[in-house]
């Protein structure tokens, strides 16, 4: 038999991180959450665990790189910061990982009301945004995608697999093996919806793959028919999602986020100054990516709202009549070029904005590099709108601990040594 301390309040250090990430929850709005709470019918049962306690186990584990829904079960029985926030409730690892994926909308909101705080604090002035994608592995294995062949091949076994299982569940009245009929049926219906789900999918990965060039057929996975093969940091090519993140430079504060099925970040820039605008009301005067964001389009849809820098690719070298290479120069602009573009190229030809676009990699590459070390490198959920939410909750927790560092007294605890210290994201 193990003893345990009683008084859980004794656990904790003051300044504690688990004590910090209960003292913002505390603060915020979750009635969104609560409204979903419904009674069953059929008779009583115990009082449904509060939105507060989910929001934050799962806050704290993500600070602590904890993304498995078991793993954070166990952890609320056997560690003590674990226990303190949950008060000696015990919560089964079903209802963490659904309320995880259920409540993006309220996440989202979450994400926008506590910007809002920074920003009337005066901590966030958004003045400078880096944005940055971070490929991150999806819960899908290789062998999961199929042509669009061997994908109408799995439809129609599982169509008749359920069929067959259902005539066995009809004329079988005995409860034990009506019960593992039904579970078996309910798991082949499953396995018809996923393999349909990559089915409908398989026009979009074609058009991706003739605008890229590619001869080969496209393949969809029925594991998660919304991820895709991308390449990978490492230069190796597997199923993934690209989350970004919009940053404010001065504070490294997240101020967007997104998750896209595409492997390129060459569309993403025009739709998160967008989703920055709607959520604060305003757009950072300069907003800085990486080479691979730059579309012309893309520059010429944000050019009455911010300034884009970005580098220049080097112009394609030309010959003059005795097949002699001429110094081309890459800042100049070109004949085509929209004047959104011609400025651009203009604008990073300056001194000023080699310097400033530095900022880009101090911000953008260091929130990547602490998504990395908190356990952002495979997803463990499955679909792009349960993605999101894991990506937001990172999110929120990365800018709950800016706001302990920057302005402690949002979260109720003062400028102190302590607080200052466990804020050092």
């Amino acid at each position: 038999m193990e003893l345990r301390p009683t008084d859980l309040e004794s656990l904790l250090p003051q300044g504690h991180r688990a004590r910090l990430v209960w003292a913002w929850v505390e603060r915020q709005d979750l009635s969104g959450m609560y409204a979903v709470i419904k009674a069953r019918q059929g008779g009583a049962g115990r009082s449904a665990i509060a939105p507060e306690i989910f929001l934050g186990l799962w806050l704290y584990a993500t600070l602590e790189g904890v993304g498995s829904a078991r793993q954070l079960s166990r952890l609320v029985l056997e560690h003590d910061a674990y226990r303190w926030i949950t008060g000696g409730v015990q919560v089964n690892h079903h209802s963490l990982s659904d309320f995880r994926v259920a409540h993006g909308s309220v996440l989202d909101e979450l994400l926008s009301t506590s910007l809002a705080a920074l920003m009337a604090a005066g901590a966030v002035k958004l003045q400078r945004v880096a944005q940055d994608g971070v490929r991150v592995r999806a819960s899908a294995g290789a062998a999961s995608f199929r042509r669009k062949g061997s994908l109408q091949e799995n439809l129609e076994q599982a169509r008749a697999r359920v069929r067959e299982l259902k005539a066995e569940l009809d004329a079988d009245p005995a409860q034990d093996s009506r019960r593992k009929l039904a579970a078996q049926q309910r798991a082949q219906r499953e396995m018809q919806e996923r393999v349909e789900a990559a089915l409908e999918r398989l026009p979009e990965l074609e058009a991706i793959k003739r605008r890229n060039g590619g001869k080969s057929e496209a393949r969809a996975s029925t594991t998660d028919a919304e991820a895709t093969v991308m390449k990978m940091a490492d230069g190796g090519f597997r199923p993934a999602y690209n989350t970004q993140f919009a940053t404010d430079c001065d504070t490294q504060v997240i101020v967007g986020v997104e998750v896209s099925t595409s492997g390129s970040d060459m569309a993403q820039l025009a739709p998160m100054v967008e989703q920055v605008e709607q959520r604060l009301s305003a757009v950072a005067p300069q907003w800085l990516v990486d080479g691979g964001f730059p579309a012309h389009e893309q520059l010429d849809a944000v050019a009455d709202k911010t300034e884009v820098y970005a580098p220049v690719p080097e112009a394609r070298a030309k010959k003059d009549d005795e097949g002699n290479d001429i110094a081309a120069d890459k800042h100049q602009p070109k004949s085509g070029d929209s004047p959104a573009v011609a400025k651009w190229r203009q604008r990073m030809a300056s001194d000023e904005a080699k310097e400033l676009y530095k900022l880009r990699a101090a911000t953008a590459e260091c929130v990547n590099a602490q998504a990395r070390n908190r356990g952002l490198q495979r997803m463990p959920v499955r679909g792009k709108a349960k993605v999101r939410c894991v990506a937001l909750l990172y999110a929120l927790a990365h800018n709950l601990m800016r706001a302990v560092t920057l302005v402690p007294e949002l979260i109720g605890q003062g400028p102190t040594p302590s607080a200052g210290s466990a804020g050092v994201a």
